[in-house]
């Protein structure tokens, strides 16, 4: 920028150089995102969205099955919180060795700000293991489809959001479904527990408020991936930590998994490292598409976890649970489709009963030949 000032006119002439002659490598690079040393930035948007949602898939449906083999560990489920601070610990450290291999390393999200998103992020996480000791997997998987609910209602409340009927028909489906789900559940799975239900839909409510929260902070303050994971964990690592440390939970924790160090902290390594790949693509998500689209993602993604569950881990079944998770599946095709209307064009029953009409013509001009 050349700043020139003329003392004959008194005038101040600015020139601002174009895109290609920015200032700094910085200002030149701050749009782009960056996933595990990927930049998504050089690609389009369908290749960008195709590259989030097979490393979404991926990577969270082998932590879906790391986190079920852990708790079907005999005695390990009442310890779901030193879980999530083991994975808090190795999140934060994962963090910062990304953080140290991109060239801007400043903190660009206000302390406040992480300090709100690490308590959201320890209530989702932390609420959500410590459920499976009271729930079914496949139960408690159905009702984190179910937070496209408050997601709406956050994106309403938080960022100002308006949202078409198909959004809404979509909610309304998944609500439809999760209710059937868990009545199914109630019926057949012998460790159901109400307790658990209050567990999960607390976490719901947090995880509803943290994709907002992570969307408008991100794209305000323009802050990386690694950034948001490094200090959002770390902050909600001391949360976690202080908890149980008040309410003596880490000593028998600490002894329990001291008996059996590879099947727990080694379990719980590789399902901390495949969780924070899978979080990299979910945040890339929300940087570039939005909270609702990212969580449309990670919903079709908990589908397909609860049919692995199903096939790998061995649990009762009834046909109640297809046809309830079908109707969670179409309230995800009308939220993708709410997203597109203007690329899907469905057909009208119109324009369906005249191609039937015509086609009927057809064979009986072909007959009567």
């Amino acid at each position: 920028m050349d700043l020139k000032y003329n003392n004959s006119r008194k005038y101040i002439s600015i020139t601002v150089p174009p895109k290609t002659q920015t200032m700094s490598p910085h200002i030149k690079s701050i749009d782009d995102v960056v996933v595990l040393g990927l930049n998504l930035s050089r690609f389009n948007k369908l290749t960008q969205f195709f590259i989030c949602v097979a490393g979404v898939f991926v990577f969270y449906l082998i932590y879906g099955y790391l986190q079920e083999l852990i708790f079907s560990m005999e005695g390990f489920k009442p310890y779901g919180w030193y879980l999530t601070l083991v994975q808090f610990a190795f999140y934060s450290i994962f963090g910062l060795i990304e953080l140290q291999l991109i060239q801007d390393k400043r903190r660009r999200i206000p302390g406040k700000t992480y300090m709100i998103i690490a308590f959201l992020t320890v209530g989702t996480m932390g609420l959500s293991n410590t459920s499976l000791g009271y729930l079914n997997y496949p139960t408690q998987v159905i009702f984190k489809c179910c937070k496209l609910i408050p997601v709406m209602l956050g994106g309403v409340l938080i960022q100002g959001k308006r949202y078409n009927l198909a959004d809404v028909s979509a909610a309304v489906c998944m609500s439809l479904g999760l209710v059937w789900f868990t009545l199914a559940d109630s019926t057949i799975a012998p460790n159901f527990n109400l307790t658990g239900v209050i567990l999960i839909s607390l976490a719901l409510c947090a995880d509803a408020v943290i994709g907002n929260v992570q969307e408008k902070a991100m794209k305000l303050h323009s802050a990386s991936n690694s950034e948001m994971v490094l200090y959002s964990y770390s902050i909600g690592f001391v949360y976690i930590l202080l908890g149980l440390t008040c309410t003596s939970g880490l000593g028998p924790a600490v002894t329990f998994c001291s008996k059996n160090p590879i099947r727990t902290y080694g379990y719980a390594f590789l399902f901390s490292l495949t969780g924070y790949f899978g979080i990299s693509f979910v945040l890339a998500l929300i940087k570039i598409f939005g909270a609702l689209l990212a969580v449309t993602v990670t919903t079709g993604r908990k589908a397909m976890t609860i049919v692995l569950s199903f096939m790998f881990f061995s649990k009762p079944f009834t046909f109640q649970y297809v046809w309830s998770g079908l109707l969670v599946v179409l309230g995800i095709f009308l939220n993708v489709y709410s997203k597109n209307m203007d690329k899907i064009r469905l057909p009208a029953l119109y324009d369906l009963m005249n191609k039937i009409v015509e086609m009927r013509k057809s064979r009986t001009l072909a007959q009567t030949v």
